[in-house]
């Protein structure tokens, strides 16, 4: 029963399979006079996770992935995936049909200027790009002498006979003792933002952000409550909400049609196309290509930005904090047994990455409250933990060894939380190396976990903190060092990161990730990660400036085996040794007896 949460891959079906697809995708662009086709993985709203029927990318290549994008030409075609999944791109696509390209040293756009044919006409749907990525690629055709053409149709979809259904996922009310907000005074503080843009109406085309604003969630994607939903919040007056009337019961409608006028998905473009002369503000991240042109066609004004909401969004209330607070407890138990549970059985030499991923999600549907896991399981052993973003599949599974390293990064969706932790442990004894780079990682982590720094500092500001006791090494890792949270939603949500790239600035009551890591191809992955809270900092005598600092939220043991001491500074090992009575006064009463012992020894401090 468990397994079938894994995907099985037949390489060979998948290539037959694609051979067919793409002719028969050639013979419909050909019907339509197209010269070529762009396949982003991608739905609507620019979704992390999208449903089965939008899985176009997967359906026409066999690449699974959770990023990639497809350019089918006539006499040739491209598989655009980044570095996580270079390797899986060539498992699963037909490389005698898709030379395989990477996302971003030879993104799509470049790629067509170098190679679409001189007066060729490469179509695209423009509600599956942005208006900033339908740009960038119509420069490039335009370099080439081609042209970007919209379709009214996705072709795919006429080609695609047994393409799921949509999603019809229940949509349930948000309860105010989990929001600590009601959506009419969100409302009102998302207008206020309207009027300070000098906009008539905000389109909201995030569902996350519909989600927050109206104090609901969903089921139509994995690992993410979100209801697939739109909403238009006029300057002034009610604002209106467009979802599936089948997702809405009678006690959720009649809740929702008192501070908005609820209508079906289908009404938004003709609702838009009433607008004449209003601006409109889009968010450039998540609204479509269609929806811009929508609206400038038909005499509207848009004003592309980022969403105002995407900010309120990320600055959690005390509720909320209160809630991820217990949250973080009761996930944090439930991790503890499962460390506890492994550190007994994987010297056996019988656990596969598989069966660790099914424990340690039993521990947490144990609590009785897990809604989901945030995100699929990443459990890597060995030479598989080096792969940042690995998720084992039945033909990956590997049984996991003797004095090898073992990496597990997971989280839960609980209504009061959503929680992301990544614990490294050794089973056997660790190489001396192994212990300076887990150390290194630690150190890095603790910075982050320290550190106190002026009132709006961006993550950029912060990033070099977590890799300075590896770059004194000559060592980095390539992904950034964190990324924001939400409350009962996407377990990264923007804007606020912790990375090069994170311009945004850091607020009091916002929830980020810290995880540092390093891994060495072929043979190992460390990574520690907890979740940490923006919060004031005491200001010393004389300060100038607000400061603000990190609380800690997430709650398991660090394995104390792979740490290096002699490595420590005094006030690295104090954070440690806090960190770890911390652990064991919390879970000491929630866990069993068998548990309690090994925490008792995993929480010892340091040098006892």
């Amino acid at each position: 029963m468990f397994e079938a949460r894994f995907q099985t891959f037949d390489d060979s079906q998948n290539r037959a399979a694609s051979a067919q697809r793409i002719a028969a995708l050639r013979a419909e662009l050909k019907r339509r006079g197209l010269s070529g086709f762009i396949v982003p993985r991608a739905d609507r709203q620019q979704n992390e996770y999208v449903a089965p029927s939008e899985e176009r990318l997967a359906w026409l290549t066999g690449f699974t992935g959770s990023a990639g994008t497809a350019v089918v030409l006539a006499a040739r075609a491209a598989l655009f995936v980044d570095g996580r999944y270079q390797v899986q791109a060539r498992e699963q696509a037909d490389t005698t049909i898709f030379a395989i390209e990477h996302l971003v040293e030879n993104p799509p756009s470049k790629w067509l200027e170098a190679n679409a044919p001189k007066g060729a006409e490469i179509g695209y749907d423009p509600w599956l790009h942005t208006t900033e990525q339908a740009e960038r690629l119509a420069k490039a055709c335009a370099a080439a002498g081609a042209t970007l053409m919209t379709v009214d149709s996705n072709p795919i979809d006429a080609i695609w006979r047994d393409r799921p259904a949509p999603p019809q996922g229940a949509v349930v009310l948000h309860d105010l003792k989990f929001a600590g907000e009601d959506a009419a005074q969100k409302l009102a503080r998302i207008r206020d933002e309207i009027t300070k843009l000098r906009a008539d109406a905000l389109v909201v085309s995030d569902p996350h952000a519909v989600a927050w604003a109206f104090n609901i969630r969903g089921a139509d994607v994995a690992h993410t409550p979100l209801p697939l939903a739109y909403a238009v919040v006029p300057k002034e007056g009610r604002p209106s909400l467009y979802l599936t009337a089948g997702k809405l019961d009678n006690k959720v409608r009649h809740a929702l049609e008192e501070i908005a006028d609820v209508r079906e998905p289908a009404e938004m473009t003709r609702d838009l196309a009433k607008l004449k002369g209003q601006t409109l503000c889009l968010d450039q991240a998540s609204a479509s290509d269609a929806l811009s042109r929508l609206i400038e066609h038909n005499g509207g004004k848009v004003s592309r930005g980022s969403d105002p909401i995407s900010l309120m969004k990320a600055v959690k209330n005390e509720t909320e904090i209160s809630g991820t607070r217990a949250a973080h407890v009761r996930d944090g138990a439930a991790v503890t047994r499962f460390l506890a549970w492994f550190d007994r059985e994987a010297p056996n030499g019988k656990l596969t990455e598989i069966d660790a991923v099914a424990a340690l999600e039993t521990f947490r549907r144990d609590t009785k409250v897990l809604k989901e896991i945030s995100f699929p399981t990443i459990a890597g052993s060995g030479p598989n933990g080096a792969i940042v973003h690995y998720r084992v599949t039945q033909k990956s599974n590997r049984r996991i060894g003797m004095n090898e390293l073992f990496l597990i990064d997971s989280g839960g969706q609980y209504e009061d939380g959503t929680t992301d932790i990544t614990r490294t442990v050794i089973v056997g004894e660790p190489s001396a190396e192994v212990r300076d780079r887990f150390t290194r990682v630690l150190r890095g982590h603790i910075a982050i976990a320290t550190a106190v720094f002026p009132e709006n500092t961006a993550g950029s500001q912060l990033d070099s903190l977590a890799r300075m006791p590896l770059w004194q090494a000559g060592l980095d890792f390539d992904h950034g060092t964190g990324h924001g949270v939400g409350s009962y939603l996407s377990v990264h949500e923007g804007p606020a990161r912790i990375s090069k790239l994170g311009t945004a600035a850091l607020k009091r009551g916002m929830i980020l990730s810290n995880e540092p890591g390093y891994y060495k191809t072929g043979a190992y992955g460390i990574r520690i990660e907890n979740l940490v809270l923006v919060t004031a900092a005491p200001a010393p005598s004389g300060a100038e400036k607000p400061l603000d600092t990190f609380e800690t939220l997430t709650l398991a043991p660090i394995d104390r085996r792979l740490i290096e001491t002699n490595m420590l500074e005094p006030k690295e090992i104090a954070w440690i040794d806090a960190y770890h009575a911390r652990v064991a006064k919390e879970f000491r009463p929630l866990v069993d007896k068998d548990t309690q012992g090994w925490l008792d020894a995993a929480t010892k401090p340091l040098r006892a």
